[in-house]
């Protein structure tokens, strides 16, 4: 095992009225204080009570997916929990992944593609 699922992040116009929504679906708390990542306008959590975190992320000019239309995709990724980012960086690339954004000094995140080009993000625990 390499990482851990951390959440899943959604990209939105508004985070904090996404995040109201599914609370209103799936119950839990809304942006609970989380060591984990910083909340602001541009970022909102839910916590549900079967222990998924599902993050808002606000986005200037969203335009909404046109499922199942791939002219404009699902917008979302992963970011998975890891110790080291240069050990599991070293492992994702061997599995077929590629680096799309390695951040600067000090960030506590990088940015990867799967081999279909998804991105997710690699995050220290």
């Amino acid at each position: 095992m390499i990482a851990e699922l951390q959440c899943l992040v959604v990209d939105c116009p508004d985070p904090a009225e996404l995040a109201a929504f599914y609370r209103s679906l799936l119950g839990g708390e809304v942006d609970r204080p989380d060591r984990r990542w910083s909340l602001g306008e541009a970022w909102s959590t839910l916590h549900t009570p079967g222990g998924l975190v599902l993050c808002f992320q606000g986005v200037a000019d969203h335009r909404p997916p046109t499922w199942p239309d791939p002219e404009r995709p699902q917008q979302s990724h992963l970011d998975l929990a890891v110790k080291d980012l240069d050990e599991a960086g070293e492992q994702v690339l061997a599995l077929g992944a590629t680096l799309l954004d390695a951040g600067g000094s000090g960030r506590s995140w990088r940015v990867y593609a799967d081999p279909a080009g998804h991105p997710f993000c690699l995050v220290r625990h």
